[in-house]
């Protein structure tokens, strides 16, 4: 990986603290920026160095962001850059935390991905009857599983209609009616910056291309919106294969400390 690049690090830490104001409120703990779900149908958040700040983190703002974390019954959760915040790895493990690091990368040139055969991949509106599928088959793929259902996802819905996220689904099957969803992505942007994240696919429908294809039909639905820094984090080396396949290339290290397993 060459060294980084300052001014796009930074542009995805502004990023980083924009996207999550959609569906969060914050408090400011230390030097941290905490954000706090505020539709209980969402995902629990995390806390974040405070974009824009100086100085180091050491381990008793640590402590202080986790125990604030444990009074309001929220997961204890750090996300960074590793480039942007480098002592604050070592600061984590120093307060009992496990740190992950993940490949950062970004699009440096789009390369279309080749059709699959018998598979589509197309964007799911918040009026789709098969969004909820969709979601499914996404955290299906996520959770090892091939079983896809069709229960809706009112609060991913609520969001594709607010256009604060964008949907894509790849469907298996002749169409009319039938196809099936086996995977999924979505990216959400912001002004001129998108983050491509929930990629996943069924076991059964791997190894044909399908990740590879919902990745490129995400970059081209951000293209199409006039976006111009396109990013994701992969989370195994075997992924990050996938997403350069495509056009990118590792620009950092996304950070995150948990309580492990």
């Amino acid at each position: 990986m060459p060294g980084p690049d300052a001014a796009l690090l930074q542009r995805i830490e502004r990023y980083y603290d924009e996207a999550p104001r959609a569906s969060a409120t914050t408090e400011e703990v230390g030097p941290f920026t905490l954000f706090l779900q505020s539709d209980p149908r969402g995902w629990p958040y995390y806390a974040r160095p405070r974009s824009g700040a100086d100085g180091d983190v050491t381990v008793e703002d640590v402590r202080r962001v986790r125990q604030r974390q444990r009074a309001l019954t929220v997961p204890e959760q750090l996300e960074w850059v590793g480039e942007l915040v480098p002592g604050l790895a070592q600061a984590a493990r120093d307060s009992g935390m496990v740190v992950h690091e993940h490949p950062l990368m970004v699009l440096s040139r789009p390369v279309p991905a080749a059709l699959v055969d018998g598979v589509e991949v197309r964007r799911v509106g918040a009026e789709d009857p098969t969004l909820g599928a969709v979601q499914s088959a996404v955290g299906a793929g996520f959770e090892e599983s091939d079983e896809v259902g069709s229960a809706d996802a009112p609060y991913v819905r609520d969001r594709v209609a607010s256009g604060s996220m964008r949907l894509l689904g790849a469907y298996e099957g002749s169409g009319g009616g039938t196809a099936e969803p086996v995977g999924g992505g979505s990216h959400q942007p912001r002004g001129a910056v998108t983050e491509l994240t929930g990629i996943a696919v069924v076991p059964r429908a791997r190894g044909r291309g399908v990740g590879a294809a919902i990745t490129a039909a995400l970059v081209e639905d951000a293209r199409a919106l006039g976006v111009g820094t396109v990013f994701l984090s992969a989370g195994t080396p075997r992924v990050a294969g996938v997403y350069a396949r495509v056009g990118f290339v590792r620009v950092g290290t996304a950070c995150i400390a948990d309580m492990g397993s």
